[in-house]
């Protein structure tokens, strides 16, 4: 827009120009793309891999992308759903192994290892799960104080008051059928205390501690328990269920894994695996990137080629579209659909390709009618894209010229700037 405002356009008509060019490019876009439909688990394999290739992780495409696919296509109806809660998939990461190894599970995965310090269970079939957000400690003075005790007969009795404390706690645990317990984690104090795991160990409760609490809901909506805040409304209501929790081994430590859960399609867990810290934290946002793309298939069911195809199809179509316009709308039209040449531009310089051969070419074989040609970056030349099975979601294309002609033209309703200090 700068150019057009120095040749003194008024930035009203460029605004209204540059609107009118969005609404062209992106049903020209939209034109160009094919349906998809969400039962195509194979295309929508190729989606998942075309967003995947760019990472780090691009090795590992093969492994991800069907992860991603499955896990998405299990929380909704390929046939109703319109929208992806991306909360119900959990992406839990736990050092060690290959990225290989990254599963899709049905349940939870926690990275901590089941506490038992006191010889408790480490496996418990049909389990009944309660989440409590309360702590299993003696309870402390409200406010800020010491309480110091000379008697010996007063400390002995001191400490059979809290062994009592703490075992009714336990037992009304015990008594609502509970035989696994997950422990939110607690700022204040120990939210768990080793006489506290002694009983639980004893009535053979699994205890699993330091439980974030962003990841509270997502727990309960999968066992279908309810966060319990203190011990009077601990209730058998209140509790889960799953067909086992166990501790299992991984290679260098042991995660606790529940499985059978009572409503299996609400949420799924993909658990990554990886060799080094740096790795992981890629596939993780590789895995989430490719949820996010498979996410804008469910909101808008087209497809369309890569490879800067959509911008030089959008671009060749304003122009030609520009001529039959007249007076300065025909101008700032025509520099919309240059500015869209920007994108094969830096894809083609990015690859290494000599940007303005590769671009000149691309513009020739859009102008013949060939909509799917693209920059094959492998090939290093300019073909069919399609046939290389780079596909991206049609909202990505149009969200992303929506969103940026938007800017523009908010910028453009700028008149001045006032400095204050």
């Amino acid at each position: 827009a700068q150019p057009l405002l120095e040749k003194g356009i008024p930035p009203t008509i460029i605004s209204d120009a540059f609107l009118t060019a969005e609404k062209k490019a992106e049903a020209y876009i939209e034109a160009m793309s094919r349906p998809i439909d969400l039962t195509d688990r194979a295309e929508l394999i190729k989606v998942a891999s075309t967003s995947l290739n760019s990472k780090v992780v691009s090795a590992n495409a093969a492994v991800l992308a069907p992860i991603a696919v499955d896990a998405m296509l299990r929380i909704i109806d390929p046939l109703t759903s319109t929208n992806v809660d991306l909360r119900d998939v959990a992406i839990v990461k736990k050092l060690g192994g290959t990225i290989d190894d990254t599963e899709l599970i049905d349940g939870l995965v926690f990275t901590q290892k089941a506490v038992k310090v006191a010889g408790g269970p480490t496996r418990v079939a049909n389990a009944k799960i309660g989440l409590i957000q309360f702590c299993l400690s003696p309870p402390k003075t409200d406010i800020d104080q010491s309480v110091v005790v000379s008697d010996y007969t007063q400390m002995d009795r001191i400490l059979k008051e809290e062994r009592k404390y703490m075992l009714d706690m336990c037992k009304q645990i015990s008594k609502t059928g509970c035989n696994v317990l997950l422990v939110q984690k607690s700022i204040l104090r120990d939210a768990v205390t080793d006489l506290s795991l002694h009983f639980l160990a004893k009535l053979k409760i699994l205890v699993v501690t330091d439980i974030e609490r962003d990841d509270v809901e997502f727990i309960c909506k999968t066992v279908g328990c309810h966060p319990i805040a203190s011990i009077e409304s601990f209730v058998a209501d209140k509790l889960g269920r799953a067909d086992l929790v166990a501790e299992e081994a991984t290679p260098d430590s042991k995660i606790v894994r529940v499985s059978g859960v009572p409503n299996p399609g609400k949420t799924v867990t993909i658990f990554v695996r990886a060799s080094n810290r740096m790795v992981l934290d890629e596939a993780d946002r590789s895995i989430h990137d490719a949820l996010c793309v498979l996410r804008c298939i469910v909101k808008k069911r087209l497809l369309t080629p890569g490879g800067g195809a959509p911008e030089a199809e959008a671009s060749f179509q304003l122009s030609r579209f520009a001529n039959s316009l007249g007076g300065t709308e025909a101008y700032c039209v025509k520099q919309f659909s240059q500015a869209l040449e920007v994108v094969p531009y830096t894809l083609a310089e990015n690859a290494g390709l000599s940007a303005i051969n590769i671009v000149t070419e691309l513009r020739n074989k859009h102008a013949a009618g060939e909509t799917s040609a693209g920059i094959n970056v492998r090939k290093g030349c300019v073909g069919d894209i399609l046939e290389e099975d780079v596909v991206v979601p049609c909202l990505v294309y149009t969200s992303a010229i929506a969103l940026a002609t938007e800017c523009v033209r908010m910028i453009l309703k700028i008149d001045d700037i006032v400095v204050t200090r």
